[in-house]
């Protein structure tokens, strides 16, 4: 099957906000109503803003373009302990961040959102293998330009989630508490914090 990406300040430029907006409304995460809450209620704003920049995952379904997922992408400048790291990553670590006395403080690619679309069972159209990968394969394009080789997110602990990140080459670091105005919709305390170096 083929996918093809919308960047969504790209899509603003070309349809207007009203009609960005209907396209979004479609989008169903049952499984995270953070996510979904992001994408209808936030990712303009931030797009608008240059807070992240939100990528549109589509493919065409009867030819008819449907959309199955998407990730948002923003900088972020993180704090690593020296303990959270072994010994291959406290190597590559160095070339990159700035040592402090505990730790790294490393500004990266932070993967903000990444989600797939249940509405009319659109997620059984692409893994989630897959959309991670298009994510980090965009991370990867930025980087050729800019620079870096790492990338983070941040994610709750369900094992299920830590195992998919897990085998997907990403490294847990630690955890992040949340203060009381970073809470969304989902009532977590703290996040897992990863780190994947990109080859």
């Amino acid at each position: 099957m083929a996918y093809y990406q919308v960047n969504l300040k790209d899509m603003i430029a070309e349809l207007g906000e009203e009609e960005t907006k209907n396209i979004l409304s479609s989008y169903l995460c049952p499984k995270n109503a953070d996510i979904e809450y992001f994408l209808k209620n936030k990712a303009i704003e931030f797009a608008k803003q240059g807070i992240a920049a939100t990528h549109l995952v589509f493919t065409d379904l009867r030819e008819v373009p449907v959309l199955i997922g998407y990730f948002a992408l923003s900088n972020k400048t993180i704090h690593i302990s020296k303990r959270a790291l072994n010994y291959n990553y406290r190597r590559r670590i160095k070339r990159f961040a700035t040592p402090y006395d505990s730790g790294y403080m490393l500004s990266t690619l932070l993967i903000a959102q990444l989600g797939k679309n249940f509405t009319n069972e659109y997620n059984k159209l692409i893994t989630g293998d897959e959309l991670l990968k298009m994510a980090l394969d965009k991370v990867k394009q930025i980087q050729k330009d800019m620079g870096g080789k790492f990338v983070f997110l941040e994610c709750e602990d369900i094992d299920k989630l830590i195992e998919f990140y897990s085998s997907n080459g990403f490294y847990n670091v630690g955890k992040r508490f949340l203060n009381r105005g970073e809470k969304g919709i989902e009532t977590a305390d703290y996040y897992v914090q990863m780190l994947k170096y990109l080859e």
